[in-house]
């Protein structure tokens, strides 16, 4: 017998994996549904989520899994005709330049006449073609890091707003080698991140693929269907693990659970918990990676409430913010969200902002939500259904030294046979990146 302690999609794609190889396991979550951050529910056929709302389309493994599933035809494509972004500065929404690679120029027309930066700053971008290799640097912060090609106001209005509706976290704190590893590749080949990019984008053949990808009724869709498949193999207890024992001894609910193999598919301060008793090194290892809370906040308006907003959304840099980090006009960016001439604005509100506001009252949120997009949208009237999540210390943060500390506890782990980790804490935060985990996390099991 397998135990997984999680119920979060890194432990139900373990489940899953073990599942689909005929082994029993036993699921363990102290939450009421299974599925972690993915929650997804609807108002008036409006599907709105509480959580991640996609994958990237180029991270196959939770396509994959859906497919597994039989969900094939269930998956849909971001409305990538549609995908505008603006950036809020100097009180004016602007257009993200086209031909962005996140914060790499790739075309020159855009970067030239784009009023989101200054002309220093597309001189100092035109003169970073001409970097030439140094080798391998040492580790540096992202900020550092895209400061050193690009200068300081392309993190602070394109790095850092990017990166926050990411991890929500500080890219001065933010390690490049683990949140940009491709692009210190790049550096240590070329030089210049523009030169590679551009070299990268030749070699490249013409794509189709979209950028992001999810499932027509919600993520909490795939979730379920999820929670269903494993149902023959896998028995699901909802309590919390309050000891664990070499062995493998659990103790649930004030009862001892025997298991040949452990899989803990936990937020790493809890597995750091858990696993102190066995070896402190360990613990102390998993509890350095830290963790940002968020909120996110859905307005839903009838037909006839708001003109018809263009593109993906908008990004507010931390030097404009007052409280919402970006916002997404979720009908613009999937099909099947919306019946006709519904707007639904999806807010998202982390780092500082949201350790401030997590425990404050739903009406003092919204209230500060509102001022925003009278300010930012002109939008002056309220909307006709409003949600809010809470997410506490739900968003890993690799901060520097990262991939080093990780290395130094996946050796540890392996001196406590029949011991694995998955989740988002260990090598990237998406939702196909917390699935390969559990998936390899169930194949060492099954080895």
């Amino acid at each position: 017998m397998i135990a997984i302690i999680g119920g979060g999609i890194s432990g139900l794609a373990a489940a899953w994996y073990l599942s689909k190889a005929g082994t029993p396991s036993i699921l363990i979550d102290k939450n009421p549904h299974l599925g972690g951050v993915i929650q997804t529910s609807s108002w008036e056929g409006c599907v709105l989520e509480g959580g991640p709302d996609s994958f990237l389309a180029v991270k196959p493994e939770a396509a994959q899994l859906g497919r597994e599933l039989g969900m094939g035809e269930e998956l849909i494509a971001s409305n990538d005709d549609r995908r505008l972004t603006y950036i809020w500065k100097n009180k004016r929404m602007i257009t993200m330049p086209d031909g962005m690679m996140m914060m790499i120029p790739t075309k020159i027309a855009p970067v030239v006449t784009t009023p989101l930066l200054s002309w220093g700053t597309k001189i100092r971008m035109g003169l970073e073609y001409f970097r030439r290799p140094r080798g391998p640097q040492p580790e540096r912060s992202v900020s550092d890091f895209i400061s050193e090609h690009y200068g300081q106001e392309t993190v602070d209005y394109l790095a850092e707003p990017l990166l926050s509706g990411v991890y929500g976290g500080d890219p001065r704190a933010l390690s490049v080698n683990a949140v940009l590893g491709r692009f210190v590749d790049m550096e240590t080949k070329y030089g210049s991140l523009t030169r590679a990019a551009l070299e990268a984008r030749k070699k490249m053949p013409p794509s189709s693929e979209p950028l992001f990808r999810t499932y027509k009724h919600g993520l909490g869709s795939f979730t379920g269907a999820l929670e269903r498949a494993i149902a023959p193999h896998t028995r699901v207890i909802r309590g919390e693990v309050e000891a664990i024992e070499p062995g493998w001894r659990l103790r649930v609910n004030g009862e001892w659970i025997a298991a040949d193999k452990l899989i803990i598919a936990t937020p790493a301060y809890s597995a750091a918990a858990l696993l102190a008793p066995l070896d402190t090194e360990l613990s102390r290892l998993l509890d350095t990676v830290d963790y940002s809370s968020s909120l996110t906040i859905a307005l839903v308006f009838r037909p006839g409430r708001l003109p018809d907003p263009s593109g993906f959304g908008f990004l507010v840099p931390k030097k404009e913010r007052r409280t919402l980090m970006a916002g997404t006009w979720v009908q613009n960016k999937f099909p099947h969200r919306a019946p006709d001439g519904y707007v639904i604005l999806r807010g998202f509100i982390g780092g500082a902002a949201a350790k401030e506001m997590i425990d404050l009252p739903d009406d003092v949120i919204y209230d500060a939500v509102y001022r925003d997009i009278g300010t930012m949208l002109g939008i002056r009237v309220k909307a006709d259904h409003q949600r809010i999540t809470r997410w506490r210390r739900s968003m890993a943060q690799y901060t520097i030294g990262h991939t080093h500390r990780i290395a130094q506890a996946e050796q540890r782990v392996k001196s406590l046979n029949g011991l694995y980790l998955a989740g988002n804490a260990y090598s990237g935060i998406g939702i196909s990146d917390c699935i390969r985990t559990g998936r390899i996390a169930a194949e060492s099991c099954l080895r």
